[in-house]
């Protein structure tokens, strides 16, 4: 889907954003026609609200869209593209400074709002457009709001369409587009390169587990990114009840969102090295599946307990990080829809992340500028023995229920080597509830704010 600013035209609307004090100066100097007009149309300056305004023949003369409040404000994101969402088809022209000055992310907002899922109904209906405003990096916007939609499509296609098949195929076309190198290692060459833990949760699915690496750029700082692509997550052994298997098709999040961030970061043509790692499988049931109670061998060299196959994503993140470490990188992070323990600490809205302090800094400031929210979870060093169940070297799933997001990143941790700065991120990856520039489905979470604070956590 390619979400984009339409060219500027003398037929474009002037659209005035106003909050309420703004709204109030501005409508006590129109002429008692308009004032009638707008009061006859019950306009309120509350975000989302528009009213549009005739000119002498019965077309549009100009639009205006509220803003609300501060307070309002605070209480959600995209502001302007709740007023997109009501406004008619047409191309509309800011003629307002917005109340926010926040110019650049409400205008990624307003093509966010032009994204739709069609691949199986529906089509691409005619949406109110907007000419591209002066004084923002139109180009960067547009590339970030088609990333971001890449990332919805994936993980919005159902797992009979979007297996490590497909998958895979997507990271082809991702590499072909920009001049990327990829290797993939599939099935029972796993064990022959010593990616055991991939094959172990892979193997009992009807396509093949497999490791999916790709690399692009030829100098600067390094950095690599490691996505979670369980295409489809049943339990396992450890079978989901029917009311939790539902939304398995977003399993692939990590792997979708690291992908989107990929292609902001090629696209943009940032001066590093990139690679991005995908252990792309299906947790499936099957005579071969990998059982409760197994003892694992990573290719670490550590040993893992299974205790329970629902927690598998972080076995197959787990050697896809040794092999990310194995050589040293200036920031290896990790992406994945992980732990219900994190969706319960924070919600669907907030990005939970584990990093050092500098990396926390700086993703926390970028965030604010980009309206990506974060929040920081603790690497809490004395939970560690909750993840060494003594019969193997750790546990994928300690009993009792605590802790779940930070056992699951202290788990991750202890496949990365010392010499390599690592952050984890736990995302939810679905938007649950419509919200402005986020239908209900897959959306993208944190890659923006780590692309806005890669010139800083890499010096750029």
């Amino acid at each position: 889907m390619s979400l984009g600013f339409a060219a500027s035209s003398e037929k474009a609307i002037p659209l005035h954003v106003f909050d309420e004090a703004g709204f109030q100066a501005w409508l006590n100097n129109q002429p008692d026609t308009v004032r009638s007009w707008v009061d006859a149309s019950g306009f309120t300056p509350a975000i989302g609200k528009t009213c549009l305004l005739p000119d002498e023949t019965g077309g549009i003369r100009a639009a205006i869209a509220g803003f609300g409040t501060d307070a309002t404000r605070r209480r959600g994101r995209f502001h302007l593209a709740a007023a997109a969402k009501s406004l008619p088809p047409g191309i509309y022209e800011l003629a307002t400074d917005l109340p926010n000055g926040e110019l650049a992310t409400e205008c990624l907002g307003w093509l966010l709002s032009q994204y739709r899922f069609t691949r199986y109904a529906g089509s691409n209906t005619a949406s109110a457009q907007l000419a591209a405003p002066k004084g923002i990096d139109t180009t960067r916007i547009e590339t970030i709001a088609r990333a971001e939609a890449l990332t919805r499509d994936l993980i919005n296609t159902p797992a009979a369409d979007m297996g490590p098949d497909a998958l895979e195929a997507a990271c082809h076309d991702l590499a072909r587009e920009f001049g990327a190198e990829i290797a993939v290692t599939k099935g029972d060459d796993l064990l022959t390169q010593n990616l055991p833990m991939i094959h172990a949760v892979g193997r009992a699915a009807e396509q093949a587990p497999r490791v999916i690496d790709m690399s692009w750029g030829t100098s600067g700082p390094t950095l690599v990114l490691v996505g979670k692509g369980v295409c489809f997550d049943t339990g396992g052994l450890n079978l989901k009840p029917g009311a939790s298997m539902g939304l398995m098709k977003k399993d692939m999040g990590g792997a979708a969102t690291v992908l989107g961030l990929a292609q902001m970061i090629m696209a943009l043509n940032l001066p590093l090295r990139l690679r991005v790692l995908v252990p792309a499988v299906e947790n499936a049931v099957a005579g071969n599946a990998f059982r409760p109670g197994d003892i694992l061998t990573s290719r670490k060299g550590l040993t893992v307990e299974i205790n329970n196959t629902d927690a598998e994503g972080r076995l197959v993140l787990a050697d896809a990080l040794t092999l990310a470490t194995e050589a040293n990188h200036d920031l290896v992070i990790s992406m994945a829809t992980l732990t219900g323990a994190a969706r319960v600490a924070v919600g669907p809205d907030l990005s939970p992340f584990y990093a050092d302090d500098g990396f926390a800094e700086a993703l926390a400031s970028a965030a604010r500028k980009v309206s990506d929210p974060v929040w920081r979870m603790p690497f809490w060093d004395p939970y560690e023995k909750m993840i060494e169940p003594g019969i193997a070297d750790l546990d994928n799933a300690p009993s009792g229920g605590f802790a779940g997001s930070i056992t699951a990143a202290l788990f991750l941790r202890r496949f990365v080597t010392d010499e390599s700065r690592y952050a984890h991120f736990d995302i939810y990856g679905w938007q649950p509830n419509p919200a402005p520039a986020r239908p209900k489905g897959g959306v993208s979470m944190g890659a923006r704010a780590i692309l806005e604070a890669l010139p800083t956590l890499l010096d750029l």
